[in-house]
């Protein structure tokens, strides 16, 4: 059974999505049990979603089956504290599945990846999240948009789907985010910020509220104090903030994007909360280079 409907999870969509990792032990199986620490600190903390199965939790190198344990698990951790998005996509078969399985959890609503395929159609995008919302059986749908390319008529024939509430833009482009949030004023959607905090203070600034996070899982704090400020429109606080937690997100962005997860699970593992590797293609682990760069970090924000 779903925990936040309607008003409820509306409002939390405005907030912090944490994108919650995958954790794998030293056989590269998933093992659940150091995921509860992870949740417990991010909703101690005031995180206000949390997300199953996105990119932080290597929704592509997960197998099928895997991901629907992971929505799973991820629920029994959650236990109806905070709203749990399950993210769903690939093939449209495998993102009905999945969808199903997430309503079997009891996610409250799920979060729908762009798809990746190198052939698609704009109509067939629509096509594809329509086929997702009717595996969903009503529930809430969040749109994943890590390009424009589709085009804005796209954009707005997916937001005026039924079940769609809110949009996850993980583009850097600020102006066709206000365009696509005047287009749609009427359906008074939840606008996510989808590049993290780094890109959070721009696109508040057209309209989107709250923003995606993978910091979440060690410092939720720190995502929280950010949210805070962009809220209060203390832009001048929001950007010492994001600037102290920009060499994180630096790292993340090293080998084209790829230690974007295992910087997140190196800093899990210097804190104790270790959560496994992270699974090729992404890089593992840290070079001796990285890692330092990584301590003097943590080890500053700590003190």
């Amino acid at each position: 059974m779903t925990s936040f409907t309607g008003p409820a999870l509306r409002a939390a969509l405005n907030g912090i999505s944490g994108i919650l990792v995958t954790p794998f032990d030293a056989q590269d199986a998933i093992c659940s049990a150091p995921l509860q620490p992870v949740v417990d600190r991010a909703v101690d903390a005031g995180v206000h979603v949390l997300v199953a199965n996105g990119n932080t939790s290597e929704f592509y190198g997960l197998q099928a089956q895997e991901a629907e344990r992971m929505v799973h698990v991820a629920a029994e951790c959650v236990a109806g504290r905070v709203p749990l998005l399950g993210g769903v996509g690939r093939s449209v078969h495998e993102a009905r599945a999945l969808a199903r399985a997430s309503v079997k959890a009891g996610a409250d609503a799920l979060m729908v990846h762009q798809p990746p395929d190198p052939f698609v159609a704009p109509r067939g995008v629509v096509t594809y999240v329509q086929q997702i919302a009717e595996a969903a059986e009503g529930l809430p749908l969040v749109l994943y948009l890590r390009n424009e390319n589709i085009g804005l008529p796209t954009i707005e024939a997916l937001c005026r789907i039924p079940e769609v509430v809110g949009v996850k833009w993980a583009s850097p482009t600020p102006l066709l985010l206000a365009e696509a949030i005047r287009r749609t004023a009427d359906r008074n959607l939840a606008w996510v910020g989808g590049l993290a905090e780094v890109w959070a203070p721009p696109l508040y600034a057209v309209g989107a509220r709250g923003f995606t996070s993978g910091l979440i899982n060690v410092f939720p704090e720190r995502s929280v104090a950010i949210y805070n400020a962009l809220e209060q429109a203390d832009y001048a606080l929001a950007m010492r903030l994001i600037g102290e937690m920009l060499p994180f997100e630096e790292l993340r962005a090293q080998e084209n994007n790829g230690a974007n997860v295992t910087v997140v699970k190196a800093a899990l593992q210097w804190m104790g909360n270790d959560c496994g590797a992270t699974r090729a293609p992404s890089a593992w682990p840290l070079s001796a280079t990285q890692q330092q760069q990584l301590d003097t970090l943590l080890n500053g924000w700590k003190a």
